[in-house]
Order: structure tokens, then sequence, then C-alpha cells
């Protein structure tokens, strides 16, 4: 599966970065082209990463979400990881990472209503 990013600002002036798919050694620099991308833009309140639709992520997605937090940490801005899948927040819970995210809590597809 390849992977796919969207992005958008939401309300109050955080931007949202979702990549959907795998993350993964052939594409895992697109991560950190994306937050780079929203840097240079401008200057977000807050940059947050919706991991909902990941399917997937190896470590060396890891290590890019990792060098986007600092690229955007340099840049004064906050990136934090939100609704990550189930897989996507087993990775970051077993390499320890989920407090460097803020901590988010899984998403649940079941507790979605149509």
């Amino acid at each position: 599966m390849t992977l796919s990013i969207t992005t958008s600002t939401l309300a109050d002036g955080a931007v949202e970065v979702s990549p959907r798919g795998e993350i993964d050694v052939e594409n895992a620099y697109e991560i950190r082209e994306a937050v780079a991308a929203q840097l240079s833009a401008g200057s977000p309140v807050r940059i947050e990463l919706n991991m909902r639709h990941v399917t997937f992520i190896d470590s060396v997605g890891i290590s890019a979400l990792v060098a986007a937090f600092q690229l955007a940490g340099v840049s004064d801005v906050k990136l934090v990881v939100t609704r990550p899948s189930r897989f996507a927040h087993r990775q970051l819970w077993v390499t320890g990472l989920l407090g460097l995210f803020g901590n988010p809590q899984p998403f649940d597809e079941e507790t979605v209503t149509a």
C-alpha cells in the first residue's frame, strides 16, 4: 500500500497533517517533508499529525516522526499525534514515544457513529 498525505487548517489555526496507508522505509521522508512544507508556508499554532488511517509504521517511519517533531520544535511549533490507529499507537508505546507526542489515545473505529 502506498502513502498519501493530506493537510488542512483547523478552526483554531492549527494545521492537521493526515497520512493514510503505510509509513515505511520507502516513504517515511514524506512525513518530514509535509511538516517542513507547513512550517515554511507560515507559523501554525500547532501541527496535529492525525494518524487515524496509518495501517503500518516501521522504525524508519518512527524516526521520521521524531525528525518532524524536532523540526517543528526548532520553529517553536508544537507537533502532536492525534487519533493514532491501534497499530500506530502500539508502535509509539513500544518505543516509549507516546509522551513525546502528547499521549494520544488510540482511535477506535467502534466508537465512531456514522
